[in-house]
């Protein structure tokens, strides 16, 4: 049982160190890093001591500790979809709104050559 905890602690801080690798190189968002990154130490600190899991179950009433790791990870990404389509969202809304005052600009300087080219030439 010993080298499945090694395993598991060893796989969680390696996610952990590639998440901050991506992060330097600029290929991860620092705040969905900073995430991902607790998810990771998370997950190491549950591989490195799996009682902890038997522990919280036992505190919250659950009979099954593994049905409550389960349950925590499912809310956790049901919890990050749910961010993920609020920023999706509003970077929508944000280019939506973009593309109107594109269009408006464009059109006053429709407007503004038309504007121009009716007027008399001296």
């Amino acid at each position: 049982m010993a080298s499945l905890q090694a395993t598991t602690a060893l796989m969680g801080v390696s996610l952990a160190v590639l998440i901050l690798y991506l992060i330097r190189r600029d290929h991860l968002y620092l705040m969905h890093g900073l995430f991902w990154v607790a998810v990771a130490v998370a997950a190491a600190v549950l591989g490195a001591w799996p009682g902890l899991i038997d522990r919280l179950a036992l505190w919250t009433g659950v009979a099954y500790p593994p049905a409550l790791l389960l349950l925590l990870a499912c809310m956790v990404l049901l919890l990050k979809a749910l961010h993920a389509d609020m920023v999706n969202t509003r970077i929508e809304r944000d280019v939506r709104r973009l593309n109107q005052r594109l269009a408006m600009f464009e059109a006053d300087i429709e407007q503004q050559a038309n504007n121009t080219s009716d007027a008399p030439n001296p």
